[in-house]
Parts: C-alpha cells; sequence; structure tokens
C-alpha cells in the first residue's frame, strides 16, 4: 500500500473529485480527515464508505475561507489522528458571469473559497509538516487558470493565483522536504458539469484530443502519484490533466 498508515487532510470532499480522492487513498491504507460546509447525510456517506475499506475517517464542518476555522481544523485532525502526512487542497465553487456583469460578491466568493482557502489550508498544516521534516500538498487548480474561459474571469483567476502561489511556496518550504504541486483538471465529470448542456460537453470534448471528459478517479491517481513517494522528487509540478485539451 502507498499510503499505509499516513493521515491525509482533504477539503471538499463530500462529493466529485474530492470524495474519489478520499476513497483512493484509503484504498492505498491512507486515514482520512476530510471537511465539508456542514454536518450533512452525505458526509455522514462518506464516512461509512470510507471506515468499510478499512481507514479511520471523520468530517468535519469547516469554512475554509476562515483562519479560526482552518486552524481548528487542522487542531482536531491532530488532536483525533495524532499526526498528519499530505494536505489535499481540492475545495473550491464557481460562480460564473461575463465580466460586466460580475457582482463584487461573485468575485470575493470564489476568490476566498478557491484561493484564500488554499492560503490559510497551507498556512494551518506548515508548523506541523515543518516541525516533522517532511509533507506533501497537493492543490486542486484548473486548466481554466492556464488558458481562461469566458464567463469565468473569478474562478480562472484564482485558479491562476494557485499556480502562483505553489511555485513561491516550494520556495519556502522544500529545505524541509515539504512537498506542494498542483494537479490542474480539465473537463471531469462530477456534480458539477451535470448541468452543462449537452451541446457543450460535445464542443468541449471536440478539443480533448483523447476525445472524452476525465473521470475524478483520474484526477485522484494523479494525487496519489504526488502525495505517496511515487512522487518523492517532485515538487512545484502542475500537471495538466485535461486530455491534451486545446489552450490548457
Amino acid at each position: 500500500m502507498l499510503l499505509k498508515d499516513k493521515v491525509a487532510i482533504i477539503t471538499g470532499a463530500t462529493r466529485g473529485i474530492g470524495r474519489a480522492i478520499a476513497l483512493r487513498f484509503a484504498e492505498e491504507g491512507c486515514n482520512i480527515s476530510f471537511c465539508g460546509r456542514s454536518r450533512t447525510p452525505q458526509m455522514e456517506q462518506v464516512e461509512k464508505e470510507l471506515a468499510e475499506l478499512g481507514v479511520r475517517a471523520k468530517g468535519y464542518a469547516v469554512d475554509v475561507a476562515n483562519r479560526e476555522s482552518t486552524k481548528q481544523f487542522v487542531s482536531d485532525t491532530l488532536n483525533d489522528f495524532g499526526h498528519l502526512d499530505i494536505l489535499i487542497n481540492n475545495a473550491g465553487i464557481t460562480d460564473d458571469a461575463a465580466i460586466k456583469r460580475m457582482t463584487e460578491e461573485q468575485w470575493d466568493n470564489v476568490i476566498d473559497n478557491d484561493l484564500k482557502s488554499v492560503f490559510l489550508m497551507t498556512q494551518a498544516v506548515q508548523p506541523t509538516m515543518w516541525k516533522q521534516g517532511f509533507g506533501s500538498i497537493v492543490n486542486i487548480s484548473s486548466v481554466v487558470g492556464i488558458g481562461g474561459n469566458a464567463g469565468q474571469a473569478n474562478y480562472a483567476a484564482a485558479k491562476a493565483g494557485i499556480i502562483g502561489f505553489t511555485k513561491s511556496a516550494v520556495k519556502e518550504l522544500g529545505a524541509r522536504n515539504i512537498r506542494m504541486n498542483v494537479v490542474a483538471p480539465g473537463f471531469i465529470v462530477t456534480e458539477m458539469t451535470g448541468d452543462v448542456p449537452e451541446q457543450l460537453k460535445t464542443y468541449w470534448q471536440t478539443r480533448i484530443p483523447l476525445r472524452r471528459p476525465g473521470t475524478p478517479l483520474e484526477v485522484a491517481n494523479a494525487c496519489l502519484y504526488y502525495a505517496s513517494e511515487l512522487g518523492s522528487y517532485n515538487t512545484g509540478d502542475v500537471m495538466h490533466l485535461c486530455g491534451g485539451m486545446e489552450d490548457a
């Protein structure tokens, strides 16, 4: 098992890509601390699914855009699990609009949940990882943060910011063997893409040389590579997980 007896924090893991990462890591023996915005039946179901894989798992209600909430999340994880090895910054939202119509609230909500959360969670785990002299952090960005997308200026800015943050952070953290890498997915089939019109989905797929969308499991496998010893000499990477999508 690649992550036997490790402990990972995964933000936004009650559904979609985050849930897939949690389940994939659990299959490799990793104990999972994860969060959502509130305690819900969905969170309890993920806890049950993870426990059935033979690992310890607990979900927490966390506001990832709030400093005190993220600090408490990490503290609770350390109290409940005893140690911490991995952080997956996956939480994020979209709130699309053309620039001329985008409200300040739409801008702030996406920047706070998608970008500020990465800063706050990294800052919260850094003392523990720094003291122990190791750790792996994987940040989920997007090809939209690389190539842009009309109607998603806030989302693109946040996802591009994650890449810039990572490139800077590795220069501070590497001396203590703390690795940080980015996975930038393209068109992945999740609940978030479920409401996209079929005509638009078809158009997107014509821009993908592999002629299909990706799956949450494929994103999870990329995260597993970086989180485990398979990626022990990788830091500051940006993996374009997009099937070769144009402009990615």
